[in-house]
């Protein structure tokens, strides 16, 4: 396996590789190439190191160059969406852009994409046409073609893309990546110019699914100044549980004539099945009916909010493929899309019903691959088809992520989907790393420095977080314990839990976030640290200890078992 980010970025924190030199030579690879078809634009190698010499040296990404989709706002370049007239220069970076440069992530640019994130091909930009990194003629897969193009040539280690409607998880597939479309608003969407804002999400591109993991946890976070963010919620991990996979039945699976693709997606379910994993069949009607109110539906309108003003009063400023597209959404009524509405709860219904008989469902990510001379011959058809298996994802508030399942004879990447109801994202990590054989990766605290789970008043927007940031903490990741704690709700102000070992049949996984301070940071901390709280040892879900929270024994006495709420936060809002 590849060396991971985290692997990286403790090697340039540690001094064994100089991040400086190695961000140089980056950038002078990419400026002696040009910017198209990849780059929409760049930061200068003075800019780059300026901001390697503002990061944080003990973030868990120190030093680590990714790209970001250009319609994702980055402070200091403009953001075009693939539409020059449309250029605006933020003043701020977008909200998981600003999470991950804050973990030492260093920006290397924009990245291209199909204009207004409106297309799954990459084809549809002023900026040049990318295409897979295994084969010239053949489309990258879009809208998010350069930052998947950008990861698979190995000029970033990780880039961002947006997936409203498979834009995150097409290019992954045809570029051999790990695309990971998260559960709607765990990934604030402020600073993303809208798709379909009710729709968007913020995707990652990455090498392994430890890498995406990773990511992810650092970069979700609820973001109150986004009215679409949501709070995550704690969903148990699968364990050594048997999964139980649904695949749509033969006579569902469309292919376009691509018998390789049919026989590498059949090869995947066996995969699955010499895995340990239970096959169960449903019927794709529903999803396949969800996935065409996308763009045959209301849903096209509100693609035409975000470019009004531009149609009003330039419309050849936009390509003449997109506009085709936004302008139809001029012909929806209100009552149409209150129509659509009632349809849509019916059919995730539905869909709700086969996903509670399993754990996932597993799908092609695309049914087949074409060429960038196919596309363009026959843009909305073929466009269509890519999205045969993911239009209807989000429609349906589901959570997914494309993994590679093999290649073609002529060497083009397949991949397969898996895809779980909201907030189930970090099963569905737990699912691919079996399928693609990659070992959980149990990372280690920095050097010189140790990792702290809290359980309460110290995560993330709780009273006492203070006591941690201040003193230059920062949350690797949000996970669970092992089965074998209980959860009180304290006599204390502010309000607190007290977390105890209790390994017997009543106990339950709790919900924490992993701290990772400097030893000197660590010691000011606990010295301050009042009665009746300790530090001890606690036991994660992964089987690995770090040290968290506890309670002297008799501030239990009279105190309340919330265990069954999972987390403090699931407690506090149900008070």
């Amino acid at each position: 396996m590849s060396e991971s980010l985290a692997e990286l970025s403790a090697a340039y924190r540690e001094g064994r590789r100089n991040a400086a030199e190695e961000l140089s030579a980056l950038v002078r690879r990419i400026d002696s190439a040009g910017n198209e078809p990849v780059w929409i634009s760049r930061f200068s190698e003075q800019q780059v190191l300026a901001q390697l010499e503002a990061a944080d040296t003990a973030g868990p990404l120190y030093g680590v160059p990714f790209a970001v989709k250009d319609n994702i706002d980055v402070a200091g370049l403009p953001t075009t969406a693939a539409c020059p007239e449309f250029s605006y220069l933020p003043a701020r970076h977008a909200h998981v852009v600003e999470r991950l440069v804050q973990a030492g992530a260093i920006v290397i640019g924009k990245t291209n994409l199909d204009q207004f994130a409106t297309g799954l091909v990459g084809t549809r930009t002023p900026y040049g046409i990318c295409s897979s990194v295994f084969d010239e003629r053949y489309v990258s897969g879009g809208s998010s073609s350069g930052s998947a193009v950008a990861v698979a040539s190995g000029l970033v280690a990780f880039s961002l893309g947006t997936d409203t409607a498979g834009s995150g998880r097409i290019p992954a597939a045809f570029n051999a990546l790990v695309g990971l479309k998260p559960t709607r608003g765990v990934l604030s969407t402020r600073g993303v110019v809208p798709a379909c804002r009710s729709l968007d999400c913020v995707s990652i591109f990455a090498k392994t699914l430890a890498d995406a993991e990773l990511l992810f946890e650092l970069g979700a976070g609820f973001d109150a100044d986004d009215s679409f963010s949501r709070p995550r919620e704690a969903v148990s991990a699968l364990g050594d549980a048997r999964p139980r996979l649904a695949v749509p039945r033969a006579e569902d699976l469309e292919f376009f004539g691509d018998d390789e693709s049919a026989e590498l997606f059949l090869a995947a379910v066996e995969r699955a099945k010499g895995l340990g994993a239970e096959i169960v069949r449903f019927d794709l009607a529903p999803f396949r009916e969800a996935a065409l109110l996308l763009y045959a539906g209301p849903w096209v309108a509100e693609r035409t909010t975000t470019v009004t003003e531009l149609l009003a009063q330039k419309p050849e400023a936009i390509h003449p493929v997109v506009r085709g597209i936004v302008e139809g959404g001029r012909k929806y009524s209100a009552v149409d899309a209150f129509e659509a509405q009632y349809r849509l709860g019916e059919l995730r219904l539905a869909a709700a019903r086969v996903l509670a008989g399993c754990d996932a469902l597993l799908l092609p990510t695309a049914p087949t691959h074409y060429t960038i001379r196919e596309v363009l011959e026959n843009p909305l058809e073929l466009n269509a088809r890519l999205g045969t298996y993911t239009n209807f994802v989000n429609l349906l508030d589901l959570a997914a992520l494309a993994v590679p399942a093999g290649r073609k004879k002529s060497g083009l990447p397949f991949g397969i989907t898996f895809m779980a109801p909201a907030f189930h994202d970090s099963r569905l990590l737990e699912l691919g790393r079996s399928f693609v054989d990659e070992p959980a990766l149990k990372p280690q605290p920095a050097h010189e420095c140790v990792w702290l789970a809290v359980a309460g008043a110290h995560l993330s927007g709780q009273p006492l977080n203070h006591e941690l940031t201040s003193r230059g903490a920062h949350r690797v990741r949000t996970t669970k314990t092992a089965p074998e704690y209980r959860l009180y709700a304290l006599d204390t102000v502010p309000p607190k839990p007290g977390l105890v070992h209790a390994p017997d049949e009543s106990a339950h996984a709790i919900e924490v976030e992993i701290w990772e301070l400097t030893r000197e940071a660590f010691g000011s901390f606990v010295a301050n640290i009042p009665a009746p709280m300790t530090i001890g040892m606690t036991k994660l879900s992964d089987g690995s200890l770090v040290k968290g929270f506890s309670c002297e024994p008799h501030a239990l006495q009279g105190a309340r078992e919330i265990s069954q709420f999972g987390s403090w936060r699931a407690f506090r809002a149900s008070a």
